[in-house]
């Protein structure tokens, strides 16, 4: 990995966690024989995103990857061209792989400016059930926003809409929800 043309960023790539990094999408596919990727954004606004640095996961780290140049698309995706990915075979190697910033990369937002994605890493419980467990994902589909919560040795889905949402409480890190009757045992019967 060079570093020399961007020192600054060598902090940032030595120390980064998990919890530092912010999910922006996912590699669809790649474009051409030079390396060119397409980037499907999950974040509702990647135009306002640093996106000097992105991270991979791959096997279950975080490996960094230097933009050299990228266009967005109007429909959610981008164009992209990294540093060191210079042919078809080095780019395949990264389809399918989340992207992620670092936490502090994102972009400013005003305090009521409140995301479904802000909801990961909050405790959800539902009205009937009680506590399901913790949210790990969120992931924004064409339709709808959906959540997913680890509930008895089970990933658990479910959208994430005013109908079923009772109560968002950002201080507690808490969500109510008035779930489906019936969908929990979807998952928990499979």
């Amino acid at each position: 990995m060079k570093f020399g043309h961007r020192p600054e960023l060598r902090e940032i790539l030595i120390a980064m966690k998990p919890e530092e990094a912010y999910y922006i999408g996912y590699i669809t596919k790649t474009k051409g024989l030079k390396g060119e990727l397409q980037l499907y954004f999950e974040y509702d606004a990647p135009e306002l995103l640093d996106l000097d640095v992105v991270f991979a996961e791959i096997s279950g780290k975080l490996v960094p990857f230097f933009v050299s140049t990228y266009k967005l698309q109007n429909n959610s995706t981008g164009n992209f061209y990294f540093d060191d990915v210079d042919h078809i075979d080095k780019a395949q190697a990264l389809v399918k792989k989340k992207i992620y910033i670092p936490l502090n990369k994102l972009p400013d937002r005003d305090d009521e400016d409140f995301h479904y994605n802000d909801l990961v890493g909050f405790t959800v419980s539902d009205d009937t059930q009680g506590q399901l467990g913790v949210i790990t994902e969120v992931n924004e589909y064409p339709q709808q926003f959906v959540a997913t919560v680890s509930f008895q040795s089970k990933e658990v889905l479910f959208p994430l809409n005013d109908d079923m949402i009772l109560e968002i409480d950002e201080d507690n890190k808490t969500l109510l929800v008035d779930l489906p009757e019936g969908l929990l045992d979807l998952y928990l019967n499979t």
